[in-house]
């Protein structure tokens, strides 16, 4: 063995042992082997360096000047060592990560990608929450929510922006006005039944001004209570929605809704908020619905 290569890791595991413990019948107890082996192996380092390691003292052993330094070296490796292994026993075995989000988004769009999220990030369990609040006072259940809102941001909350949020207008393509409506211009909404949510009233207004309409030329209807009712309503018929681009693009891929108008963007923005900012999985988890976002 020249100088240069490194020594036997087993040798060098049993004088670690030996230096930190100070007794080579206790190193050997430690590594499960027979003193006579911890004495092999540290003599081959011994005969490899040309230097004693150890001298007696009594009924122990001491470290020559040789010895000290090579256990420094060793007791920073080893610990080393140790704490990435523990590091990485201790992320196997960490609990599922817990994602909380509201039940339309929920329903609409992580369920409709978890598959694709369990595929392409096998390391991160996730478990889904329905929440209502989208920055609940108490969130120790979760690890993270998905939410779509507009800053300014609640105090002691981490949030990663992800996306824009873009919201039209949509209807069934089997809606009684649907062949007039494909080519018309937005104005010609002031005439039809405009369905909402109760949550965003406002919805309707700013995508009209941003369309260059007065926001007071449509008039939305009695507000439905959750956004999965106001889809359904739309995909019967009944009316025109104003929705999430994201939370709608299946159903457009699909034919079941069609969209004759643009998307505009919102204030409002896709993030993922978290009250534990130390978890790492809530980045990684973060930069891939980003991805997502943006694909879509």
């Amino acid at each position: 063995m020249s100088n240069r290569d490194l020594p036997s890791l087993n040798a060098l595991r049993a004088f670690e042992a030996a230096a930190r413990l100070g007794s080579m019948s206790l190193a050997a107890r430690e590594l499960f082997v027979t003193h006579g082996a911890v004495s092999r192996q540290i003599r081959t380092l011994e005969e490899s360096l040309g230097r004693a390691l150890f001298e007696r003292q009594g009924r122990g052993v001491a470290l020559t000047k040789a010895g000290q330094q090579l256990q420094e070296q060793c007791h920073g490796a080893f610990t080393q060592l140790r704490e990435a292994w523990h590091q990485l026993c201790e992320e196997q075995a960490a609990p599922a990560f817990v994602l909380g989000c509201s039940g339309s988004v929920l329903a609409r769009w992580v369920i409709p990608r978890l598959e694709r999220l369990r595929h392409e990030l096998p390391q991160l369990t996730v478990h889904l929450a329905a929440q209502d609040e989208p920055f609940p006072a108490s969130a120790t259940d979760v690890h993270a929510s998905l939410v779509i809102a507009a800053p300014p941001w609640p105090s002691g909350w981490q949030v990663h922006e992800l996306a824009a949020e873009r919201i039209g207008p949509v209807l069934s393509p089997g809606y009684p006005s649907a062949p007039r409506l494909r080519d018309a211009p937005p104005s010609a909404l002031a005439d039809e039944p405009l369905l909402q949510t109760a949550s965003r009233p406002q919805a309707w207004p700013n995508w009209a001004k941003a369309m260059g309409l007065p926001p007071t030329s449509l008039h939305p209807t009695q507000p439905l209570p959750h956004l999965y009712f106001l889809l359904e309503a739309a995909a019967a018929g009944l009316g025109v929605a104003i929705a999430p681009r994201a939370l709608v693009a299946d159903d457009i891929a699909k034919r079941r809704l069609i969209a004759p108008w643009e998307f505009r963007e919102t204030t409002a923005r896709w993030v993922l908020a978290t009250r534990r900012p130390g978890d790492a999985r809530v980045n990684v988890l973060a930069q891939w619905l980003a991805h997502q976002l943006a694909a879509e």
